[in-house]
């Protein structure tokens, strides 16, 4: 049976890009997001890099939660050998100045759509050789930033479920490796989306910031990695790979008994 890599949030992007740089090397594809035409076009430029190469293409928008269970469902016939919850969006206000609607879609999907599908895919592969869950995160998810307290939030979900479930699946023996990525500002429709514009500078913004393409060198870095966290600095820019970076009380003696 053939294996697939699952990437949401691949109609634009750091999915986009990563969608292609996974095609290189040679992997099946799913590619999921709400946009059918750039999912379409995405197809066509990964057979362009290999034409023996089998692309699934599944519209979906995973901020509805039944879209989220049967997204999954249609896909249990595949073999995934890796799964990456890319999609997520932010929203640059303060609390008190958030509409309501938009933020509820952003905890629906950078929350509830990565916790689920990340436990589906659990449930089923934890004990599969050489299969991977990759959470996208942000320094957000790490460092809490001004005007984007919500948004940072929910990446705090996102860093702090990854590293939890990593060290279960390594307690419990699973095969199953979880990892998580921080990237900083990337240039993408992020801006305009977190903004509610069309037309966000990022050179204007914050000058200093990383393309798709450096972004996507740093996943596959910890795809090949035996480290569970991809961390970007938010001052200097600096990507490393390294261990942990929340507290685990695996040891406690304060831990809940069930003898």
């Amino acid at each position: 049976m053939n294996k697939y890599v699952a990437i949401t949030g691949a109609s634009s992007g750091i999915g986009y890009e990563a969608a292609k740089r996974f095609a290189q090397r040679g992997k099946n594809l799913i590619i999921i997001a709400r946009n059918t035409d750039k999912l379409e076009e995405l197809k066509k430029e990964i057979t362009m890099i290999d034409s023996s190469l089998e692309v699934v293409v599944k519209p979906a928008d995973l901020s509805k939660k039944e879209n989220v269970y049967s997204l999954y469902e249609s896909l249990k016939s595949l073999d995934i050998e890796t799964w990456i919850n890319n999609a997520g969006f932010g929203d640059y206000r303060c609390v008190h100045n958030l509409d309501l609607v938009k933020m509820e879609n952003m905890l629906s999907l950078n929350i509830e759509a990565v916790a689920i599908l990340s436990t589906l895919y659990t449930c089923d592969y934890r004990d599969t050789d050489n299969t991977q869950l990759i959470n996208i995160s942000s320094v957000g998810g790490y460092t809490i930033v001004p005007t984007a307290v919500m948004y940072c939030s929910t990446k705090f979900f996102v860093s702090a479920f990854t590293e939890g479930l990593s060290h279960e699946l390594i307690e419990t023996g699973a095969k199953m490796r979880v990892k998580v990525l921080a990237p900083a500002a990337t240039k993408t429709n992020f801006g305009n989306v977190a903004n509610n514009i069309t037309d966000y500078d990022y050179d204007k913004s914050f000058g200093t910031y990383h393309t798709c393409d450096q972004t996507v060198d740093f996943l596959m870095q910890l795809y090949d990695s035996s480290l569970p966290v991809g961390l970007v600095d938010r001052e200097t820019l600096t990507f490393s790979l390294c261990d942990y970076q929340f507290n685990y009380a695996g040891n406690s003696k304060h831990n809940q008994s069930l003898n």
